[in-house]
This record gives structure tokens, sequence and C-alpha cells, in this order.
């Protein structure tokens, strides 16, 4: 199960979505400190494939969690080579360019 929390703004879809047994956590790697803030991700708890056709919609997109990176990447919506590894954990960012603008 992940979460899923969808914001409008500008045109832009913009979908956030998290592991759910990362919610509240923070992640530490080296130089890097990432908190998984309920406030951002905390939104629908739905499963990963219901998630997924969540995000088909977005123009841009945040991902934490190794469930939810390896199923976008799966199906295509993020590269291997794109994803971010912090403290053992996936992380995955997209927007999709050229959509919602005039």
């Amino acid at each position: 199960m992940v979460y899923v929390k969808r914001y409008e703004s500008g045109g832009e879809v913009i979908i956030a979505v998290c592991d759910a047994d990362l919610l509240g956590v923070t992640l530490n790697d080296d130089n890097i400190k990432f908190y998984v803030d309920p406030a951002f991700y905390k939104g629908e708890l739905v499963a990963i494939d219901e998630a997924l056709k969540m995000l088909a919609g977005a123009t841009i997109a945040n991902l934490i969690g190794n469930n939810i990176v390896e199923a976008a990447i799966n199906r295509g919506l993020v590269h291997p080579d794109a994803i971010l590894v912090i403290g053992g954990i996936k992380h995955a960012q997209f927007a999709v360019l050229g959509v919602g603008h005039a």
C-alpha cells in the first residue's frame, strides 16, 4: 500500500506517492537527509496498481519508497538510471514535458 496525494497548480497535476511504511520517516545517507513529510505525502491510502493509474495523469510526480519506485520503473514511468537511493530507499521524480501548458 502507498499514500497518494494529488495537487494542481498552474496547469500542472502533481502526484506525490510514498510507500505507506515510510510516512513520517527521516532517511539519512551521507550528505542527504530526506524527511517523508506527511503534510506533503499523506493522502489516500491505495494499492500500488491504483497509484500507478493515478500517476498516468501526472505532469509532475515525486515518488519515495522501494515498492512504488520499482513499480514505476516496471511500468516505464521512471528510467532505472534516474533514481536516487537515500539510506537504501529509492526516490524518483519525473515531469512530462509539454503537457498542461498553452
